[in-house]
């Protein structure tokens, strides 16, 4: 899935009538507006829906946490989570596959850029997810729906499919378990914040792998 518009390697032109090439930055520019316009619209919606703040799931867990304890266990979910994504990368083709088009997507980008774009992500679409549309329609209804919002038509990006749908069920259950967003936000951001810098490195290392093993790499006799 790449983002960016192929370019000649010589001096980068295009021709005539081309569409501009997508920088990172402006990938990063569109990416934080979406994340903002989605933050408010979950915002707006939990405003105008009757019950509790969008900080807290609608029904109160018969045991609630305090807070250092939610945001402590949403860390250790996301870390849970992240070490099971390395495993699928590193022991199975699916995983690498979908790492390496997941990296394609990023490179360009930034570690500053990465991380900002971990907190954009993470903190509003668990706004939206499981502060707004889950208390409307259930925790399982919105974790597929997360999942169907994760699905691209592609064989590399099934499992990155599959994958949001589970860890969909995940962050609503610890929503619902704390009693606290900040538990799932902390989560996904963890996640987020480690695999967008690693991805875009790897397929930055993979590409200058590529081109220094490749025709013309080694001098002619």
């Amino acid at each position: 899935m790449a983002l960016f518009d192929d370019q000649d390697p010589e001096d980068g032109s295009r021709d005539e009538g081309e569409l501009p090439l997508r920088t990172p930055e402006s990938f990063v520019q569109t990416a934080l507006f979406f994340y903002g316009a989605l933050g408010c619209v979950a915002l707006v919606w939990r405003m105008w829906t009757p019950g509790a703040s969008i900080l807290y799931p609608g029904v109160v867990p018969d045991t609630p946490i305090s807070l250092v304890p939610a945001l402590g266990a949403g860390i250790a979910v996301g870390l849970i989570s992240l070490g099971l994504s390395e495993l699928m990368t590193q022991f199975t083709e699916l995983g690498e596959s979908l790492a390496d088009t997941l990296g394609e997507s990023l490179m360009g980008i930034g570690r500053a850029e990465a991380i900002l774009l971990a907190l954009a992500s993470g903190i509003s679409e668990e706004m939206f997810f499981r502060g707004a549309l889950q208390p409307a329609v259930g925790w399982f209804l919105a974790s597929l729906i997360f999942g169907a919002c994760h699905f691209l038509p592609r064989k590399e990006l099934a499992l990155w499919s599959l994958y949001a749908v589970g860890m969909g069920g995940v962050l609503g259950g610890l929503y619902i378990y704390t009693g606290h967003l900040i538990a799932p936000i902390a989560a996904h951001v963890v996640v987020n914040g480690v695999n967008l810098p690693r991805l875009a490195r790897r397929a930055e290392e993979q590409a200058a792998s590529g081109a220094a093993s490749g025709p013309g790499s080694d001098d002619d006799d």
